[in-house]
């Protein structure tokens, strides 16, 4: 899946060591605000020192991201994840389009005809 937006949010980088491997790890989370008549938000994590620093997203800065949606469960409660995967910098802010919604309508100018002014003999101004 891909969005286009503004990044509006840089949140602080989390890092560990694995308890299963003892190999260290790092991700950072960030928050892109796509545009629209009802702007939306989407957290998501970029996973991997590496990947972060080729990425190296700033705030402020329009992206297309792509990434994956994966949910896990813990206790019993589930969790979705958003990990990107790959980032495209320099794009235009476009809304992206909902799986299953129509496709917008081309617009129209004006749908309705000129008002005609009323009859100066006539009393009543409705047409019917």
């Amino acid at each position: 899946m891909e969005l286009t937006g503004k990044i509006i949010a840089v949140l602080p980088a989390n890092s560990g060591v694995s308890q299963r491997t003892g190999n260290a790890w790092m991700s950072q989370e960030y928050v892109l605000e796509v545009p629209g008549q009802y702007p939306r938000k989407c957290m998501f994590r970029i996973f991997g020192e590496d990947r972060i620093k080729q990425f190296n997203i700033q705030m402020g800065e329009d992206l297309t991201v792509s990434f994956d949606i994966d949910a896990h469960e813990y206790n019993g409660r589930w969790f979705n994840e958003i990990r990107a995967f790959n980032v495209q910098r320099g794009a235009a802010p476009v809304a992206a389009p909902v799986a299953g919604a129509p496709a917008a309508q081309p617009a129209v100018e004006n749908p309705f005809p000129p008002a005609e002014p009323a009859s100066e003999g006539s009393a009543d101004d409705l047409p019917f």
